[in-house]
């Protein structure tokens, strides 16, 4: 009898310690299994806030713009340029443009401006030299644009200009300027037409 019990009591013993082995083996499965999806999530959110800051900022721009404030941008910047460099602007045409595709926010102000060049100027000369001029007074030249002759590209304040000779004149220069992509108001309705802000502009021919 005793010699049963003996035989016995080990192995209830050991199948306690099996269960219990087991059980803490379960708990820690448990556990991790839980913890991988906590841990899969947070970089999840990582990995998508990195990949999409420049959608949102570009969707959600900090200090948004009235459509007053749009114009005004770019408005006094090409004011200063035609005034800095004494071009003879001609003409001016002014819209908000889509940042994204045609037609949704946000939009930034543009402005098309045509001016004459001076009856002695040589235009590999006289382009250039409206380059250097904006540079002198704080603005920084970026990349050239490989699609028109004699282009600059030029930034100051967030706002961004190119000038270049008019493609189909030779008598002629362009001012485009680019103002801020911080206007989410809806302008899906609005005509696509440019206005004409000549007069705003300032010295004409």
């Amino acid at each position: 009898m005793s010699s049963t019990m003996d035989s016995r009591g080990p192995h209830r013993v050991a199948t306690h310690r099996g269960k219990s082995l087991r059980s803490k083996q379960i708990r820690v499965l448990v556990a991790v299994a839980l913890a991988i999806p906590l841990l899969l999530g947070a970089a999840f959110l990582m990995v998508e806030r990195l990949h999409s800051s420049p959608v949102d900022g570009l969707d959600h721009p900090d200090s948004p713009l009235s459509d007053d404030q749009s114009k005004a941008q770019v408005v006094q910047a090409a004011r200063s340029v035609v005034a800095t460099t004494s071009l003879l602007a001609s003409s001016a045409g002014y819209a908000l443009m889509s940042c994204k595709n045609r037609d949704d926010p946000p939009y930034q102000g543009a402005i098309y401006l045509t001016f004459s060049l001076p009856a002695a100027a040589a235009a590999d000369t006289y382009f250039p030299r409206i380059a250097a001029t904006l540079v002198e007074h704080g603005w920084a030249e970026g990349l050239r644009p490989n699609n028109h002759a004699f282009a600059a590209t030029l930034t100051k304040d967030a706002v961004t200009v190119i000038v270049y000779r008019h493609d189909d004149d030779p008598r002629l220069g362009v001012l485009r300027v680019y103002g801020q992509c911080r206007n989410v108001g809806d302008h899906h309705g609005d005509a696509t037409a440019w206005s004409d802000i000549t007069d705003e502009i300032g010295r004409t021919r």
